[in-house]
């Protein structure tokens, strides 16, 4: 596995220039900015927030407004950036253009970084936020890969296999916190147990989602990890999301990625462990 992509006859070229491909999608459809504030903060369909009502601030003020900005058109939020995200939040799962509804807060940023509010997690791919995940790939000391299959009941990618862990970073979690915790949740073991645990790279994702009727859009940033697994170690979920563990070697690895078996993102991060990007 050690020889380049063109070099190694088990790796077919055509799967991994699409594999590749899928990391960077362009929107189904036109989009156009979502500010709060001075702040770019995500993007929208043009029309898709017309679809909601909203109460005016206490001030009388509407919540979004349409603008433009140096000949762009775009939605600009009113008000407190958190509790006016919330709101929209909620009036999207009213009429039936959130995600799965997860009582669980992402933080929001603008372009430099800066955290500006948190907002539900169903919110995030209709309103075009980015999102940070981490993820974990575990290794025997053999080399040999542990995987999950994800739960069939998961809302996306259910079934397919994915990294040792794969998780979001909730607006309560920092980078480490979510690696410690998710690790746990997914795979019942203590990171301060796993071998090696190393910093790998990140993975950026932008591709369009289902979410909001097939108006969301994903952009997402992932922390990778590589560690060892200990033999005798063995992963055992915690929270429900993971249909079974399974220890495979390169070449079935390899193998079932090239079948589509796997997550974009969990091919991609394993083609990168295996030298093949």
């Amino acid at each position: 596995m050690n020889k380049t992509p063109a070099e190694n006859p088990m790796v077919d070229a055509g799967w991994l220039r699409a594999l590749q491909a899928q990391a960077s999608q362009p929107p189904l459809r036109p989009r156009v900015p979502l500010w709060a504030g001075d702040s770019l903060i995500g993007s929208v369909e043009p029309d898709f927030l017309c679809q909601i009502s909203l109460q005016p601030l206490s001030n009388g003020h509407e919540q979004l407004l349409k603008e433009e900005r140096s000949g762009v058109s775009g939605w600009c939020l009113q008000g407190e950036v958190s509790a006016g995200l919330n709101r929209v939040a909620a009036a999207l799962q009213t009429a039936g253009l959130a995600g799965v509804w997860r009582n669980e807060q992402l933080a929001v940023h603008n372009e430099r970084g800066e955290r500006l509010g948190t907002v539900e997690r169903a919110a995030v791919r209709p309103l075009g936020i980015t999102t940070h995940a981490v993820h974990l790939v575990g290794q025997t000391a053999d080399g040999r890969f542990w995987v999950q299959q994800r739960s069939l009941t998961k809302a996306n990618d259910p079934g397919l296999w994915d990294t040792l862990m794969g998780g979001m970073i909730s607006a309560a979690d920092t980078l480490q916190t979510a690696l410690v915790r998710e690790t746990w949740e997914e795979a019942g073991l203590e990171l301060g147990k796993l071998g090696d645990v190393t910093a790998c790279g990140r993975l950026s994702m932008r591709r369009p989602s289902e979410d909001g009727m097939g108006a969301g859009y994903v952009v997402e940033h992932i922390d990778w990890y590589r560690c060892t697994v200990p033999q005798g170690l063995r992963p055992v979920n915690q929270d429900g999301e993971v249909e079974q563990f399974c220890l495979m070697d390169a070449r079935e690895l390899l193998s079932r990625m090239q079948h589509n078996e796997f997550t974009t993102e969990a091919a991609l991060i394993q083609a990168a462990v295996l030298g093949l990007t």
